[in-house]
């Protein structure tokens, strides 16, 4: 990602947050206040959807996040920084993961040639 659409996405973020307080404020949503055996069926349904619609902002704004996060793990250059310990540790975990399999297949060719099939 580059360093323009990064920032980019930092203004996004602080806007989105703004508009996550506003719009998941409660007090702000149809029928506050009001006890709800009083709240009409239309109030109930607006206020209904105000939640929709701040629930939905809020994973933009979560989903922005992310993006920046993810961000972080690019090296200005564009392309990912260099992890060798990490690089290790897959590759040993690629090993384990080729061994366990290569060793379930042997056992199901054992119980197949155990059970004469």
């Amino acid at each position: 990602m580059r360093d323009d659409q990064i920032a980019r996405l930092r203004d996004l973020s602080e806007k989105l947050a703004d508009v996550v307080l506003d719009e998941a404020d409660p007090d702000t949503w149809p029928g506050a206040g009001i006890p709800l055996a009083d709240v009409s069926q239309q109030q109930r349904g607006d206020r209904y959807w105000c939640k929709k619609n701040a629930a939905a902002t809020f994973a933009l704004l979560e989903r922005t996040h992310s993006l920046l996060t993810d961000a972080k793990d690019i090296a200005p250059n564009g392309k990912p920084f260099e992890r060798p310990d990490l690089d290790r540790d897959i590759a040993d975990a690629e090993k384990r993961a080729a061994k366990a399999v290569a060793q379930a297949q042997e056992r199901a060719k054992r119980t197949t040639r155990a059970n004469g099939r």
